[in-house]
């Protein structure tokens, strides 16, 4: 049965990866210019076309200019099961709509899309033809067209199961096409300067959504690593602030991560990476800090905070302190003022950082960041919580068959009041999650488990 036709009906075509980010991407984005994402709208899951209501073409247009997750938007004409449903749906869309683009001084061409099936080009060009009952005046351009259309098919997501004929079919006015190119232009792999950490540039644009950054924020990484997410939020105008424990990696100091490079060059270096970019007036600095110790004085400076906090897989999850805090039976040097690192249990690192989110943000602001866990003893009261912040979005990303992921995404809706007070409630429910502190070893574990499995096999 065909969809009845409403007003501001938009069709969103979406890349069919990181499935599970697309939902708080598309929401996060939708907020933040004004539209909102209806209850309705949340069955479509893993399909690559999602119907919205959106209050304007002009809101539709930037969450184009911000979205990874979608490739195109297209204001919505008709749809149907089957091509007489479409047509149907076409012939009861209101004329006054479609005269604007189709008046005799136009130009115009009609593109197929299909999702799942390949088709021929006499079947695309049947499938144009049959649309001879729309009132169009204007000339075809096929190079230059003043307006597009198309007739979009889905086909299911099954590649080993096509039906031969489509599950929906769609036929809309071309709006924008989203950021996808991104992905490419700010790749890693041409990135001057990289770490074994470096964030992927997709997923680093995701989270920069996902924190609602905008023109003029001010965005911090207390674990800025070689500051991949910085970049992400300073293409979107923000200005960006980082710090992190490791001296070697906020100077560019150090052995190279690249392959056939021994050493760093002396501008390998964070702010390199906003200049190769163009983006160097968003940098306002990088500082050699512990996180478990933060040296802010009492205030809301940030809007958005977005990290990626190390596992102790690839980075040692370390903190500093004083030679009192060094256990009995090791020998220490009292008259030392040189800072002894100790290691940062998952646990009390995520904390820490919940912590100084709520005291730090303005109230709206967002914090997003990257949860490891051992996937057999995941729940969702795992993760950790403030009364200062709420959850908004937890999309996971699997890493192996035991481990993954998972991006938090939290907004402050509470004014921060005293520490002290949130103490004793947070290291309870911390305790919940104390589980995963050992996911180090329990994600080598799980590697070496697999790899003495293979061997064995081989052999037999």
């Amino acid at each position: 049965m065909a969809l009845p036709c409403t007003l501001n009906r938009y069709l969103l075509l979406l890349a069919q990866e990181h499935l599970e980010f697309r939902l708080p991407e598309i929401k996060s984005l939708l907020s933040l210019f004004g539209g909102q994402f209806t209850n309705s709208q949340e069955t479509y899951g893993k399909s690559p076309f999602w119907i919205l209501s959106i209050p304007s073409e002009d809101i539709a247009r930037n969450l184009m200019k911000r979205t990874v997750c979608a490739k195109s938007i297209f204001e919505l004409w008709g749809h149907g099961r089957s091509p007489e449903e479409l047509y149907n749906s076409l012939k009861n869309y209101p004329a006054e709509k479609m005269v604007p683009f189709l008046h005799s001084d136009s130009t115009y061409k009609i593109k197929i899309h299909t999702f799942n099936k390949t088709l021929t080009q006499e079947e695309k060009v049947k499938r144009i033809d049959a649309l001879e009952f729309l009132p169009f005046q204007g000339k075809v351009n096929l190079k230059n067209p003043q307006h597009i259309f198309s007739v979009l098919e889905d086909y299911g997501l099954d590649p080993n199961c096509i039906p031969e004929n489509p599950h929906n079919i769609y036929f809309g006015r071309w709006i924008a096409d989203g950021q996808r190119e991104l992905i490419e232009s700010y790749s890693v792999k041409k990135r001057h300067f990289i770490g074994n950490t470096s964030m992927d540039a997709g997923l680093s644009f995701i989270m920069a959504n996902h924190g609602k950054v905008k023109a003029n924020d001010i965005v911090f990484d207390p674990f800025v690593g070689t500051g991949g997410l910085l970049v992400a939020s300073a293409h979107f105008g923000a200005y960006v602030y980082g710090t992190d424990i490791d001296y070697n990696t906020v100077h560019g100091l150090g052995k190279a991560s690249r392959k056939n490079q021994k050493w760093r060059g002396p501008d390998e270096n964070i702010r390199a990476n906003l200049r190769q970019y163009g983006l160097e007036k968003y940098y306002l600095d990088v500082l050699v800090s512990d996180a478990s110790k933060p040296s802010w004085r009492k205030g809301t400076y940030f809007d958005a905070i977005i990290t990626d906090p190390p596992y102790g897989i690839r980075e040692s999850t370390r903190r500093t302190g004083s030679q009192k805090e060094i256990p009995k039976g090791i020998e220490k040097c009292p008259e030392s003022h040189v800072p002894v690192s100790f290691s940062y249990h998952l646990s009390d690192m995520f904390f820490d950082l919940l912590n100084f989110a709520a005291e730090t943000l303005v109230l709206g602001g967002r914090l997003v960041y990257w949860l490891p866990v051992y996937t057999p003893e995941y729940t969702e009261e795992t993760v950790p919580w403030h009364p200062c912040l709420k959850l908004i979005s937890n999309c996971e990303q699997k890493l192996s068959s035991h481990t993954s992921r998972r991006l938090i995404t939290m907004e402050k809706v509470k004014k921060f009041e005293n520490r002290d007070q949130y103490s004793h409630l947070l290291s309870d429910q911390c305790l919940l999650y104390q589980g995963h502190n050992s996911f180090r070893e329990k994600y080598f574990s799980g590697i070496t488990k697999r790899i003495a499995k293979e061997e064995k096999s081989s052999q037999e």
